[in-house]
Parts: structure tokens; C-alpha cells; sequence
């Protein structure tokens, strides 16, 4: 009985600690939308960026390929658009990749 007692206490506790990480990860991000291939040139392959001007130093999120990403990119492919974007960001092979949740358009 003690033994499932500190059993369940770690499983709490791994839960929280899983949880509070989760909603640190998630990001809003401002900035200019664009296709990587039609306006940057920088792939063979069409690809929703954002790029995000922080002084002197602009900072490009992909997109990665998911529905919302999908949905959004028609706005963006062949002009850009100031946009906002919530998801999560991670870093492959040095490129930070956000997976979104919700992107807009600001208006």
C-alpha cells in the first residue's frame, strides 16, 4: 500500500511537471508571412515562413506542414501579409519550426 501511495505521488508529479512545460512551449508570434519558395526563393517547395523583425535581427519560423499551416498558406503564396501565429516551436536542423495552432492575418 505505501509503495502504490509513492507511486501515484511520482505519477502526479510527472503529470505537473509534463503539463508546465507544455504551456511554456506554446508561442504567439508576430510578423511578416510568406511563401519560402515563391518570395524568398529559399526552397524547391512552397512552405508557409514568418519572419519576425526584433531590432536589427530577423528571425524566420517554418511552418510545419499541418492542417492549420495548409489552410493558411493560399493567403500567403504569392504576396505577404502580416500575421499572427500560436503553436509550438522547436529547432530541426538549425531551422525553428512552429507548429500552429491558430494563424491569422492582422488586419
Amino acid at each position: 500500500m505505501k509503495t502504490y501511495k509513492i507511486l501515484r505521488a511520482l505519477v502526479c508529479a510527472f503529470s505537473l511537471t509534463v503539463m508546465a512545460r507544455a504551456a511554456d512551449e506554446i508561442k504567439t508570434i508576430n510578423g511578416e508571412a510568406k511563401c519560402a519558395k515563391c518570395e524568398l526563393k529559399a526552397q524547391d517547395s512552397c512552405q508557409t515562413v514568418i519572419q519576425v523583425k526584433e531590432g536589427d535581427k530577423v528571425t524566420t519560423y517554418y511552418l510545419a506542414a499541418n492542417d492549420v499551416a495548409k489552410a493558411f498558406h493560399g493567403k500567403v503564396c504569392h504576396g505577404p501579409a502580416q500575421a499572427t501565429a500560436t503553436g509550438t516551436i522547436t529547432t530541426v536542423d538549425g531551422k525553428l519550426i512552429l507548429t500552429a495552432s491558430a494563424v491569422t492575418v492582422k488586419k
